[in-house]
């Protein structure tokens, strides 16, 4: 019995930990897109080929995705929407 208890105790640790860690990254990426700085979109088209990568710069990622769409409405590609990847650490 001891034994079983002292396994399930391990087992819910080890657990807490990697939730946490993981936790940990996603806190990560969300403070990167509400950063500023320059952001990279996958730059997605609907019912066409050239899907591409391109990086905007925004006080946020959703500011430099608005910036970037109406940009590429402006171009004539307007099936074609910007998807956030990352922030790019521009040091």
């Amino acid at each position: 019995m001891k034994h079983f208890l002292a396994v399930s105790a391990g087992s819910i640790l080890c657990a807490a930990a990697g939730v946490a860690a993981a936790s940990n990254f996603a806190s990560d990426r969300q403070v990167d897109y509400f950063t500023s700085g320059t952001h990279q979109f996958y730059v997605w088209c609907a019912g066409q080929r050239g899907d591409y990568m391109t990086t905007a710069p925004g006080a946020s990622a959703e500011e430099a995705q608005m910036n970037l769409y109406k940009s590429l409405k402006t171009a004539g590609k307007s099936t074609c929407w910007p998807v956030w990847q990352a922030r790019l650490n521009t040091r």
